[in-house]
Parts: C-alpha cells; structure tokens; sequence
C-alpha cells in the first residue's frame, strides 16, 4: 500500500517507519512544521512534500498524525480534494472516525486507527509497535481490509465502535498516564523519607514490575496483597493520617477500586468498616 503521512510528529515518525519496516511503500510527509516533515521524510527514506494535495493523490492511504484538535481542520482543508477509493485516516485515541464528514460522498472511507501503545520517542518507539495492540473504527466497507492490513504486520487487532472510543481512551490512560502519575507520588513519598531520586528509582523498580507482571500473568485479584485485602483497617487508617491534600485524595480515590478487586477475590469477607474509611 502507498502511505502518506500528513502531520510529522512522534506518532507520524514511529509509525511510517514501522510501516516501512514491514514493506510498506510511505510515499511521504507533509507538514506546516517543514524541518519536521524533512527530518520525518530522511528517517523513513521517503519524499517530503511541499504540496499536501499531490500527498494525498500519490497515497491510498493517507495518515493524519496531528494533534486531536487540529485534525478536523486538517480534513476540512483536503476533503475537496480527490478522495475516490482512498482510506484516510487518523490516530487519536478519543476520537472517532465521525470527524471525517462526509466522506462517504466524497467517495473516500474514513478511519481511526489507534496504537494502544505509550509513543514516547520519534526515534526509536517505532521499534516496539510490533508488540502493539491496535484498535480500529471506521467505514464497514473497508474495515475488514483495514483489520487484516495491520494483522499482517503481525499486530493483534480489535475493531470497537464509534461510541466506546472515548471509554476505551479512558482505558488507555488510565494504564499509562495515570499509572505514571501513581509511580511519581510514590517516589515522592520515597524522597520525603530520605531517599534520593536514584535510590527511590531501584527500590521502586522490582515491586512495580512484579505487580505488572502479576496482573498480566495471573490477574488482578491473584495479584493484589496489602493492607485492603487482608482488611487491615489500622494500617490504612495510618496511610491516611500520614498523608495530606492531594495525596490523601488519591490514596483513598485508587484504594476505592483496590477494595473492589479484593470483595471481589474474597468474596466472604466483611469489608463494611473498610468501605467507610475509604468514603
């Protein structure tokens, strides 16, 4: 397939390399950011264009790679363009495919097509989307093309509807974001008790990848241990006394869902007196 990218960022980067790595042909970049589209056209050895409807009319597949809220502006400056047959494209992970109005009269399919994967790095996270798990929406004429495209490359792949698409971008940050956001408060608390950034770092390193790597082998309820799941109330009456502002509201925000998985695994427990603690 000829793939064009308009929109050289991180996401653009990783995936029209990874795209070319896996005998795709990526025709090019565009962007208004110029040095960007060159440095993106040199890493994928492709063209850099200076003309965004001669990218769209070269490609099959043309990638939107923007910021969410600037996609729609980009569709609306190439939906006049000739899109008969073309698959285009967008790769946020809140939005769905909608934002391409229209397209069905205009002869084009529209789709959203979302890593499930933290791109962190333009250089080198294109090397870990193999391991990536992608979601589809979009046109049902061309999904199911769509769907086996990216499973070619060796990608699992699930199609959701337009209406989960904000849910499942719930889904995604709180996996990645807000676990980022979890580890930082913990560190933090670390510092305060005196250790330094490298010392809070290893400490932290073997029970969050233990944690993780529980959870994805054995789940959540084999996984959880600590002072909710075995209803230790003066413990947790402790964390909190400890904590302040926003860290308290956290601990007791998270130990809420942690409370779920442990009613859930110990199904005969009375967690009433932990219920009211964590209110």
């Amino acid at each position: 397939m000829k793939v064009g990218f308009i929109g050289a960022g991180k996401v653009g980067f990783s995936l029209g390399k990874y795209l070319a790595d896996n005998n795709q042909k990526v025709i090019g970049y565009y962007s208004e950011f110029k040095e960007d589209a060159k440095e993106a056209s040199k890493f994928t050895n492709s063209a850099y264009y200076t003309d965004v409807e001669l990218l769209v009319k070269d490609s099959e597949i043309v990638f939107i790679t923007v910021p969410d809220g600037v996609i729609e502006k980009v569709w609306s400056s190439i939906k006049h363009f000739s899109l008969s047959g073309k698959i285009i494209c967008h790769t946020s992970g809140a939005l769905s495919s909608e934002v391409f109005s229209d397209i069905s009269k205009r002869g084009g399919f529209g789709f959203s097509i979302h890593p499930l994967f933290a791109v962190s790095d333009k250089y080198s996270s294109y090397k870990e989307l193999s391991k990536s798990y992608f979601t589809v929406e979009g046109s049902e004429e061309k999904i199911n093309f769509v769907k086996q495209w990216l499973e070619s490359f060796g990608n699992n792949v699930c199609v959701i509807s337009k209406e989960n698409k904000v849910k499942y971008h719930a889904s995604a940050a709180i996996a990645s974001n807000l676990v980022v956001g979890l580890i930082s408060l913990s560190e933090q608390l670390l510092l305060e008790c005196g250790f330094d950034k490298d010392s809070a770092d290893t400490a932290l390193a073997p029970i969050i990848r233990g944690n993780v790597e529980h959870c994805l082998n054995d789940g959540c309820s084999a996984a959880l241990t600590g002072p909710i799941e075995r209803n230790d109330t003066t413990t947790v009456l402790k964390h909190l006394k400890t904590l302040s502002g926003n860290s308290k509201e956290i601990y007791k925000a998270v130990s809420r869902q942690v409370l779920d998985v442990a009613k859930n695994k110990n199904k005969d427990r009375d967690y009433s007196e932990m219920e009211d603690i964590l209110k």
